[in-house]
């Protein structure tokens, strides 16, 4: 009988075991819970890409799982540079990969976003079979949850002055044909004479308090250069952009 009770009590211990790792949100104590289907859940609006600058991706999952020398890090995705990729965190939960910046009137960029990082060192050109998976990745993201073509951007559009990931070798043009980003038509006129260029620099969302850095991670992901103040190439660029003079996606 006693080895009976045992056996029969395994199955109970399993069930409580299950029960309480289905994931509740919190209740307060000091208020009675009556719950409303009226709610939903918290939804990003924003997706961020960057580079790992890492040697591997097995190096990177163990940075992005503990901590690196600046403390915890994390991100929603990592894509290697076979295509494989590795979901980290939930897209409704708030990964650590932003970091200080803004885009937009969007102050808390972790709170509003998912974080994608790709596996490049930021020296070399992201291989085809990345690409070609994270634009698998960003359709179903966009689909899923109504991301906006405009809010797809790099770590440096969010953090000018801190960042330049993920660098001069990332296809911004390619996303763009996509639906992914905004990239400029070709062949559009220069802009006026009276043109703001800040102005514009800050209706695509970039923050302007530095604006030589603002410039500096405008070059870096419409032009490809890291280097050099604003030009008549950059004033068209902008000109286009907040004009939506922009590729159309494909489909």
């Amino acid at each position: 009988m006693r080895g009976m009770r045992i056996r029969l009590s395994i199955p109970l211990l399993l069930c409580l075991l299950l029960g309480a790792c289905v994931h509740t949100a919190p209740r307060n104590p000091l208020a009675t819970w009556v719950p409303s289907p009226n709610h939903d859940a918290r939804r990003p609006v924003l997706v961020v890409l960057h580079y790992t600058e890492q040697g591997s991706v097995q190096q990177s999952l163990d940075t992005l799982r503990t901590a690196n020398s600046g403390g915890r890090v994390s991100a929603h995705y990592l894509i290697g540079k076979d295509g494989e990729r590795y979901q980290l965190v939930s897209d409704l939960d708030r990964a650590w990969h932003a970091g200080g910046g803004s885009w937009g009137r969007i102050s808390d960029v972790n709170s509003a976003s998912i974080g994608i990082e790709l596996d490049n060192n930021g020296r070399e050109p992201f291989s085809e079979p990345l690409v070609a998976s994270l634009l698998v990745l960003l359709e179903d993201l966009k689909t899923r949850w109504g991301i906006p073509p405009e809010n797809f951007i790099g770590h440096s559009d969010m953090a000018p002055t801190r960042k330049i990931d993920p660098g001069v070798h990332f296809p911004w043009k390619r996303l763009a044909e996509h639906g992914y980003g905004v990239w400029p038509q070709d062949g559009t006129e220069p802009a006026p004479a009276d043109f703001d260029a800040v102005q514009a620099l800050r209706l695509l969302g970039y923050a302007v308090d530095d604006v030589d850095a603002t410039v500096r991670a405008f070059r870096l992901r419409f032009r490809g250069v890291a280097d050099g103040g604003l030009d008549d190439e950059d004033r068209r660029i902008l000109h286009a952009l907040v004009q939506g003079w922009t590729i159309p996606a494909e489909r």
